[in-house]
């Protein structure tokens, strides 16, 4: 008896393997950017839809770095991110076999906001924006007047992006010049909606997120435009400043990222090729710039013939234009 309940047993864990694995077959992981977030999850709605629950996609928020690290750890087939691969996450990516395609997928248009009752802030400047961020400011500069006298003396309340964020990573590089050098007497978070909700309930606050966030959040927040140079004209945040290039230096290319050896499984690459079908469009439903159709054909290509790797050499640069992208994409 104890026999026949042990063979029992052991086909009835058999069926119950046989029957679960191609539920778990079918189900894309993603993890990575909070920017990257809303078209990803766009993308990944419809195409479930399409497939009519056959698959799963599954979207986490885990910011650019934590992403990174599941990423090359072989956990996720695909990673969202809102800057280029770093040098030390190449490394370990291929420590441990991980390959991968780079594949572009939008423009955001880094926004800084304030609290739409702020009466005395019109526009603010690079160096007004590092005077508040860089690393010396911290526990010295708490006042609006300290950062320029024509402001009021009214504390400096700050909401960022938290040290996994790839938002932290370029703006920092962006504003202060080297990525992660920032104050950390701030309300840092991976996750957007924090930021949005903090100025949102602060006449004195400020912050920096994703353009999605802030056309999504419009009646409580106020979007600032940005002075690059002394002499320059301010310019907001918005599309077609975004791809004449004119909205810097806070304009930059997301990303995500495919492990090849995930896109050998059907639904991987079924989800991928839907996102290069569909990304133009549900790019411009969350108030992201798409790119022209021929980067999302440049991507199909890459894809095709195998061609991994990243365009940028392991650094989050600043200041690249969606043509400069394309340049280098086509090198690929």
């Amino acid at each position: 008896m104890e026999k026949m309940s042990f063979k029992l047993a052991l086909a009835c864990a058999a069926f119950a393997s046989l029957t679960a694995a191609p539920a778990y077959a079918q189900v894309v992981k993603i993890d990575g950017s909070s920017t990257v977030f809303p078209p990803t999850e766009g993308v990944a709605e419809d195409f479930q839809k399409m497939k009519k629950g056959a698959m799963k996609v599954t979207v986490g928020i885990s910011g650019t770095g934590g992403g990174f690290k599941k990423f090359c750890r072989g956990e996720t087939d695909i990673s969202n991110a809102s800057r280029p691969i770093l040098k030390a996450e190449m490394d370990a990516c291929k420590a441990a076999g991980v390959e991968y395609f780079e594949l572009p997928v939008g423009f955001d248009a880094l926004t800084v906001v304030v609290n739409p009752k702020n009466t005395f802030l019109k526009q603010l400047s690079v160096a007004e924006l590092k005077m508040m961020w860089e690393p010396a400011a911290q526990g010295k500069i708490t006042s609006w007047k300290q950062v320029n006298p024509a402001f009021p003396d009214a504390p400096l309340k700050l909401y960022g992006a938290g040290s996994d964020s790839g938002t932290f990573d370029y703006f920092t590089e962006a504003i202060n010049g080297k990525a992660k050098a920032s104050r950390g007497d701030y309300a840092a978070t991976e996750d957007d909606h924090v930021t949005v909700k903090g100025v949102a309930g602060d006449v004195n606050a400020i912050g920096y997120l994703g353009f999605a966030y802030y056309a999504e959040n419009q009646s409580t927040l106020k979007a600032l435009p940005i002075v690059e140079k002394a002499g320059k004209p301010a310019v907001a945040p918005n599309e077609q400043n975004v791809i004449n290039g004119s909205y810097q230096p806070l304009a930059r290319p997301i990303f995500i990222y495919v492990n090849s050896k995930s896109l050998e499984r059907p639904e991987v690459k079924e989800f991928v090729a839907f996102y290069m079908k569909e990304g133009s469009r549900i790019m411009k439903e969350v108030k992201y710039v798409p790119l022209p159709a021929n980067a999302y054909k440049n991507n199909e290509e890459h894809l095709a013939k195998g061609k991994r790797g990243t365009v940028f050499g392991g650094v989050a640069e600043v200041g690249v234009t969606i043509e400069e992208l394309q340049k280098r994409e086509a090198k690929l």
